[in-house]
């Protein structure tokens, strides 16, 4: 049974660790800058190590170059980040021995289901539910890997958002760990990687608060400790959808560096007096070290980026 988990930082003396883990799907946005900006502040706050990685786990949806452009972007803006850029693809080997502890320990199992055979499975807010078709076993030869779930309620406190719970049997099914194509999925590799790294810290864009219930089960599962977490608000166009790659979301201009950077404070809710518009980067983060507060962020859930010029203009 999972309880409501407590907080890393309160509930031992671990220094504080935290993460900017971006997908090379594309060129740094807005919405990638905001969490970028609020999980460095949050980090430098609590004196705390801020590390980057880089999510190469899907080569499928991967841009060439795009790291690269994410990096530049990063350090034209001046993060300053503890030790190199590390790369998920590189803890594939421990990806693999945490699905096949799984299998060995009876909590994850082969799964032959398609989005064809799943077409009548019951929906839900997070999409399909599984209905548990292969928990008794699967005879093909090309098989996904899900791990085992049940509706004891999954909780967590979180540190902007509040009291979060989900039953994921009965909410997302049994989900997947291990794709059919051989990729490792990313719920299991964010809580492989987060372990790997001493990650204490999360803050990360609301949209991926669904599937933090999902990664505490997992690490309850292996015996990984639990990270804080902290959702902040995404950043939303006009017709309301959270800024994205994948609605087309272009990359921050690389000259408006001191304008990227106020405006994203400004979202951020820290009110960046008028006369840091026409600061330097490092006055600027000056500012920002000495006054950051994330706790304006708090229940949250969107930012409307058509109140803010002059970023608007370029947000599709």
């Amino acid at each position: 049974m999972i309880g409501t988990i407590g907080t890393a930082s309160e509930s031992s003396s671990l220094p504080y660790i935290g993460r900017f883990a971006p997908s090379p799907t594309g060129p740094l946005h807005l919405g990638s800058l905001l969490t970028a900006v609020a999980s460095f502040l949050e980090a430098r706050r609590h004196r705390g190590q801020w590390l980057v990685r880089v999510e190469d786990i899907d080569p499928p949806r991967e841009q060439p170059g795009a790291t690269d452009e994410i990096i530049e972007a990063l350090e034209r803006h001046g993060f300053e980040w503890d030790g190199a850029v590390t790369f998920q693809s590189d803890s594939r080997a421990a990806h693999e021995a945490a699905v096949s502890e799984l299998i060995d320990s009876g909590n994850a199992y082969p799964c032959s289901c398609s989005r064809r055979t799943l077409v009548d499975a019951p929906r839900g807010p997070l999409g399909i539910i599984y209905p548990g078709t292969c928990r008794d076993g699967c005879a093909a030869d090309e098989y996904a890997i899900r791990v085992r779930t049940d509706n004891q309620p999954t909780r967590f406190e979180d540190g902007l958002q509040g009291l979060q719970s989900q039953q994921l049997e009965s909410e997302s099914g049994d989900f997947i760990i291990l794709r059919r194509d051989g990729l490792i999925a990313y719920q299991l590799a964010v809580v492989v990687d987060d372990h790997l790294q001493g990650i204490t810290d999360v803050v990360r864009g609301i949209d991926l608060m669904d599937s933090t219930p999902r990664q505490i089960w997992l690490q309850q599962l292996l015996g990984y400790a639990t990270p804080n977490y902290a959702h902040i608000p995404v950043a939303i166009n006009e017709r309301g959808q959270k800024l994205s790659k994948s609605h087309g979301a272009a990359g921050v201009c690389l000259d408006t560096l001191q304008a990227n950077l106020f405006t994203a404070l400004e979202m951020l809710g820290q009110a960046p007096p008028e006369s840091l518009e026409t600061a330097s980067l490092a006055d600027i983060w000056q500012w920002a070290h000495a006054n950051w507060d994330i706790a304006v962020l708090t229940g949250r859930a969107d930012i409307p980026t058509a109140e803010y010029q002059p970023l608007n203009a370029k947000i599709p």
